[in-house]
């Protein structure tokens, strides 16, 4: 009676917003991960992409931890010989998603309710590569444009010794996506939500930290001391994937100049029931848009982040996941485009959620989401659909999730996603009649990985 009442208090809120709403909304379990190590993806998620400490350390270990009867292929090294030890097959997966997905108010001049199959495709390299070198390395095939890109990518060379008595886990790592590397599922990367449609309007402003997946590229280092204490600093430039290179920058909005560093600083503790995590985030970026000299923009973000995750009834997990991130920026280059008002800008984006696992079948999750910042109508200009009539960026609303997995490598998900306020307003934001619940989305997803 005391699991039913606890279950029931925590599922009916969640159900009421998710029905009400209906009826009046990227680490992956890799299937490569589980041959590999031979355990289930429960092994290393809570549910995808959600990690568990035992994923977390996989992760942190470089992705290269295996099953002692998994077959390899070694020799040993010598002076003269180079030693070998590789995986005897290739640590490859795959990924199927077919989706639904209808906005409250059609988009002017489009059919509204859009069944995708697929909505996209991935194939993952996603595993050991050789002693202390592992990778999550991810291309996708989407629907909407025809071919095959680059998607989240995460590389890692990991080691350990011992520091003060204590395990020192140290390594470097490459990536293109910033907070794409974190352990935790309270930052950008990989936070909630963990499923999201390919089309419908959202919200103008972002962070720069969550903004830049998939255009730059980074180098860095990291280290967890005594399974406590989490450093990360990694640097980023813009490599504009399909672009001609040496970089001239034409076309695009973002052209970091130098490096632009991210850092990171976590502590965690665990407890026979309990994971706590807090922590800092953060980068400094200079950029020039639509070129690589004169004048430049400039941007500071700083975020903090909390997780907790709590076994219940042996097998059930409760989550909280929150994170806050101010921007303050300068756009000079910008201004001087007549793209942005001259002087400082700010945003504080706000996003925590709260998720109960029924073991690791059934999970219901409701987050909500505010960000808000300084008024700017040539920043956020107005536009049908897109724009701000009154130049506000402040976006609020809500994500209800319920997301079943019959077979651990099979997910089908509902999604709603709800505003009550969408560039700067609730009523007629954008200055052509269109209203912030007119972009409510109702989303169907199954994925399958294989």
């Amino acid at each position: 009676m005391k699991r039913v009442a606890v279950l029931f208090a925590v599922a009916v809120p969640f159900m009421v917003v998710l029905f009400a709403t209906v009826n009046p909304p990227s680490v992956k379990a890799v299937p490569s991960f589980a041959r590999q190590t031979g355990l289930p993806c429960s092994g290393c998620h809570y549910t995808p992409p959600e990690l568990n400490p035992a994923g977390r350390r996989f992760k942190l270990l470089g992705y290269v931890d295996r099953a002692d009867d998994i077959k390899v292929i070694k020799a040993d090294g010598g002076k003269k010989r180079a030693a070998l030890d590789l995986l005897a097959s290739l640590p490859l997966s795959a990924m199927f998603e077919t989706s639904f997905t209808s906005t409250k108010s059609p988009v002017p001049g489009t059919q509204n309710g859009s069944l995708e199959m697929p909505q996209d495709v991935s194939l993952f390299l996603s595993g050991a590569w050789t002693t202390h070198v592992g990778s999550f390395a991810q291309v996708t095939y989407n629907t909407q444009d025809n071919h095959f890109g680059i998607d989240n990518t995460d590389v890692r060379y990991a080691n350990k010794t011992t520091l003060g008595g204590k395990e020192l886990v140290y390594g470097l790592n490459v990536n293109n996506n910033p907070t794409i590397e974190d352990l935790w599922n309270s930052t950008p990367g990989w936070g909630y939500s963990w499923v999201a449609d390919d089309w419908a309007p959202t919200p103008s402003a972002a962070p720069i930290v969550s903004s830049l997946g998939q255009d730059v590229a980074g180098f860095g280092g990291y280290a967890m001391w005594d399974n406590h204490l989490y450093l990360d600093a990694t640097f980023y430039r813009s490599q504009h994937v399909g672009n001609a290179q040496p970089n001239a920058g034409t076309g695009f909005g973002v052209n970091i100049r130098g490096l632009a560093p991210y850092w990171r600083l976590a502590l965690q503790q665990l407890t026979g029931k309990t994971q706590y995590e807090i922590g800092s985030y953060g980068m400094h970026m200079r950029s020039s848009p639509n070129v690589v000299t004169g004048l430049e923009d400039d941007f500071t973000d700083i975020g903090f982040d909390a997780q907790i995750d709590r076994t219940l009834f042996k097998t059930d997990v409760l989550s909280f996941r929150g994170t806050y991130i101010r921007e303050n920026s300068n756009l000079a280059a910008t201004a001087a485009l007549a793209a942005a008002s001259p002087g400082s800008h700010h945003l504080n984006t706000v996003r925590a959620n709260v998720e109960y696992h029924f073991g690791n079948r059934v999970s219901g999750t409701f987050g909500w989401f505010d960000t808000n910042g300084t008024v700017d109508p040539f920043l956020y200009a107005p536009g049908a659909v897109s724009g701000s009539a009154n130049g506000d960026p402040r976006g609020v609303g809500y994500i209800a999730n319920f997301s079943y997995w019959p077979r651990q490598n099979l997910e089908l998900s509902a999604q709603y996603t709800g505003y009550t306020r969408f560039n700067g307003a609730a009523i007629n934001y954008d200055g052509a009649g269109r209203n912030a619940n007119s972009n409510n989305t109702f989303y169907l997803v199954a994925r399958i990985l294989f």
